[in-house]
């Protein structure tokens, strides 16, 4: 990362690398006690401007995803623009503050959460994905693991 890239984004710097991915407890799975497992990701595109986090793809054999992260320095919040091979596109916020990472979208009938967290190594990232259809109840949708290659 240049000294000229967006200093918002200078917290997301220990994100950076490749990681091993593990989803867990999915229910979207018909087998509940499978497991996915693939890797991921983390770059910095054009200098440090946003960062990039791929999950998975065609040559592991897994479902792929591409989050692109940015943040205005005005705003409180990251700014995540998510597609993935289900041809599913979606724009997300964001936190990531005291190794807890936060993710969430209050779409008109669908909305997702994550909270994981960053252990004190920076090699583990442990989390869960919650969904809902009203905003009231949630709902487990999947565990999610990250380990640092």
């Amino acid at each position: 990362m240049k000294n000229n890239s967006n200093p918002a984004l200078h917290a997301l710097k220990q994100l950076t690398g490749t990681w091993e991915m593990e989803i867990s407890n999915a229910s979207f799975l018909p087998d509940k006690n499978a497991i996915i497992k693939a890797s991921a990701s983390f770059e910095w595109f054009e200098d440090g401007e946003f960062l990039i986090f791929r999950q998975g793809g065609k040559n592991q054999g897994t479902p792929w995803a591409i989050w692109l992260i940015g943040h205005d320095r005005d705003a409180q919040h990251y700014t995540v623009l998510y597609m993935d091979d289900q041809q599913s596109s979606r724009v997300y916020e964001m936190s990531f503050e005291n190794s807890l990472w936060k993710l969430w979208r209050n779409g008109p009938q669908f909305m997702q959460r994550f909270t994981g967290e960053l252990n004190q190594d920076h090699t583990i990232i442990s989390g869960c994905w919650e969904k809902s259809v009203d905003g009231q109840n949630w709902e487990h949708d999947f565990q999610l693991t990250y380990k640092k290659a």
